[in-house]
């Protein structure tokens, strides 16, 4: 039972239990004058009804700081289920609804904390597995140390190195100790240098760059942006046909710089797209050695910048994967 539920203020709650105490000790007195009873038995009476009423008037206030501090228990032993009934407005309930928050953000956080060790976990042991395989085979005498078996063993070691490279990129995230060193780029020189490293993975794909107006510029972190048309543009190699194409665009649009990386892959469904970002999602049954962290990355980065990042549609419905980084204006040059 809490009646005194719709007042907002916790000083005027307490006055209020206050003056009905009073009304009620004063009430008792003068029915109990008016009866006649005894002075000796009406006394304790009345102390002992006005009391009755504080505690059914009270209970209400204090029953929120009782389920707090239960809950406030049971996180420490790792439970954040819990919740506290919160349905006063003053203090007290403001105290409940934040509580109720913070359980649910730490609750969030424990979720995401295990599966990133679930799916950390999972990553490393595919790639190692591999590698240990390989050297067995190695060891044994089963394989030789020929070229193909040693590009095998590289292959495998190169995503462990790429798998470590984004978990520290995560964890500066996490940490939020990056700073952004802004400076002016030229887009189509920035975005030329960035696909000729894409060309150095070997990956049976070409790559078109579109910059209009051809001098377009941006104004941002060249490290975190290179990060950003890298990241993309490794997705985009990975999951296009061998022959297919990887188009990188970036245009004006209004007041904003938009860059736009499109494969001919098989695409990404709509129902995924909303979380294709999260990380270690990689939008379906992921067989090309992606560690599901690049594009967590690169909304990261998009983030830093003021902007967001977005799967938009081809310009074939169904075929193919088109990632849209709009970046606002503070970052045009």
């Amino acid at each position: 039972m809490r009646p005194l539920d719709r007042i907002g203020s916790i000083k005027l709650k307490l006055g209020i239990l206050v003056a009905a105490s009073v009304v009620f000790a004063v009430m008792l007195t003068a029915v109990s004058g008016y009866l006649g009873i005894r002075t000796r038995w009406t006394l304790p009476v009345v102390v002992l009804l006005a009391l009755v009423v504080t505690q059914l008037l009270a209970r209400g206030m204090t029953s929120p700081l009782r389920e707090m501090t239960q809950a406030a228990q049971r996180m420490a032993t790792g439970d954040y289920s819990r919740r506290v009934t919160a349905t006063s407005r003053d203090e007290v309930g403001e105290l409940a609804s934040a509580f109720n928050t913070m359980a649910a953000d730490l609750e969030a956080v424990d979720r995401q904390r295990r599966e990133l060790v679930a799916n950390v976990s999972h990553e490393l042991r595919t790639p190692v597995s591999a590698l240990r395989a390989v050297l067995e085979n190695l060891v044994d005498g089963v394989a030789q140390p020929d070229r193909a078996t040693l590009e095998a063993a590289l292959d495998q070691t190169e995503r462990l190195s790429r798998l470590v490279t984004d978990l520290l990129d995560l964890s500066r995230v996490d940490a939020g100790i990056v700073p952004l060193r802004r400076e002016r780029l030229a887009l189509q020189g920035f975005l030329e240098e960035t696909v000729t490293e894409a060309r150095l993975t070997g990956r049976p794909v070409s790559y078109v760059v579109r910059v209009d107006p051809p001098d377009l510029a941006a104004y941002g972190d060249r490290a975190r942006l290179h990060q950003l048309v890298a990241n993309l543009l490794d997705n985009a190699g990975r999951h296009s046909p061998a022959g297919g194409t990887v188009t990188v665009v970036a245009r004006r649009a209004g007041d904003r710089t938009v860059l736009e990386v499109t494969d001919e892959g098989p695409g990404i469904a709509p129902a995924d797209r909303a979380h294709v970002f999260e990380r270690f999602t990689t939008g379906g049954v992921d067989e090309t050695g992606g560690t599901g962290l690049g594009l967590a990355i690169a909304r990261w980065v998009t983030q830093l910048h003021g902007g967001r990042i977005e799967v938009a549609e081809t310009e074939r419905p169904g075929q193919g994967c088109r990632i849209r980084a709009t970046l606002p204006e503070g970052t045009l040059a």
